[in-house]
């Protein structure tokens, strides 16, 4: 079956899908917040197949979130690092963590924490306006287009 692409859509939800919508991508970019950088490490803790791992890793390197370093010689090898727009998605994977948590958690509780390394206390995302601070949810914004 052939994938509709939404890279050319006007939309930044549909480009951000086109890029990370499958059920492998998040998970890897994951692995590589919670500090996995090789291969080996990622196919281990995602019990992913070797060729869908590296398909989502050259995806996310050439989309710019993960840049591949060589760390040996012989034979080559090689870790992949965040990059800027990598680190940058990072709130975004922070939000879908805390939705994940507050409603599939089977009321179990969250699988891991986030602990806010200035305050040392546990966190989570929460979403803002970047002017007032006030809580940035859908009965307090109105939609407009930009063009």
């Amino acid at each position: 079956m052939r994938r509709t692409s939404f890279a050319r859509w006007p939309c930044s939800i549909a480009r951000t899908m086109d890029l990370l919508g499958d059920q492998w991508t998040l998970l890897v970019l994951r692995e590589a917040f919670y500090g996995v950088t090789r291969f080996d490490r990622f196919q281990v803790s995602l019990g992913i197949a070797r060729n869908t791992l590296t398909e989502r890793l050259d995806r996310l390197v050439g989309a710019g979130l993960l840049e591949r370093v060589r760390y040996q010689d012989r034979p080559a090898r090689y870790e992949y690092l965040l990059s800027d727009m990598g680190r940058d998605f990072f709130p975004a994977l922070a939000a879908i963590m805390r939705w994940g948590d507050r409603w599939l958690d089977d009321g179990l509780g969250p699988p891991v924490v986030l602990r806010h390394t200035e305050c040392g206390r546990p966190t989570h995302a929460e979403v803002h306006c970047a002017h007032c601070h006030g809580a940035l949810t859908r009965d307090h914004v109105t939609i407009e287009a930009a063009r």
